[in-house]
């Protein structure tokens, strides 16, 4: 059942990368376009001053999701470095709490907002605002039903020690690869010149 679960997450976090590349390709087809028409024909499109708006929108919630998914997320790590298992473990699970009591925030003020959002219309492409706004529904159940999963993994101790720590440091990985293919080259010289 896990391996279905995981599949399923898997599949769904590729196709928000889906939708979010084809957010991206919207906004960048629309603004260019839009900027080469006042360029050279001193005319443009409105809808297209509208819709790269409301794809940024989907963009950054969906972002949000596949960012909360791969662990991606900025986060300031040195006090949880210094503590112990146990205390890492706490501050994970108070975290995860607090994220998912945001969630439930996020989808309880969309639904107290519905009728509104829903009842006004975009200005140019007279679309319900629920359809651009509304995307934080999504957004809220799916980062709460991650924050949920990880909550049950870290009270039945399925949760790794490396997962304590969020947060992910770009190109670390990288260095430390390097700093290994140096002392590998180094060898039992320890380094010496």
């Amino acid at each position: 059942m896990g391996k279905v679960l995981k599949m399923l997450a898997d599949g769904l976090t590729r196709a928000l990368e889906i939708v979010m590349v084809l957010c991206m390709l919207v906004m960048l087809v629309m603004v260019f376009g839009n900027v080469m028409l006042r360029l050279f024909f001193n005319t443009g499109i409105d809808l297209s001053e509208e819709v790269p708006r409301f794809a940024f929108v989907w963009l950054t919630f969906l972002g949000a999701i596949v960012g909360m998914r791969k662990r991606a997320h900025l986060g300031v790590d040195l006090m949880v470095q210094m503590m112990p298992l146990a205390g890492r473990r706490v501050c994970w699970g108070l975290s995860q709490a607090i994220m998912l009591l945001c969630c439930i925030y996020i989808v309880y003020g969309t639904w107290l907002q519905h009728d509104i959002i829903a009842g006004n219309a975009s200005p140019v492409a007279q679309l319900s605002m629920v359809w651009v706004y509304g995307v934080s529904y999504f957004t809220g159940a799916a980062i709460g039903i991650i924050c949920l999963s990880n909550l049950v993994r870290l009270v039945l101790g399925r949760v790794a020690d490396d997962e304590l720590i969020d947060v992910q440091e770009e190109g670390m990985e990288e260095a430390r690869e390097a700093e290994h293919a140096m002392q590998a080259q180094s060898g039992p010289q320890g380094g010496r010149v």
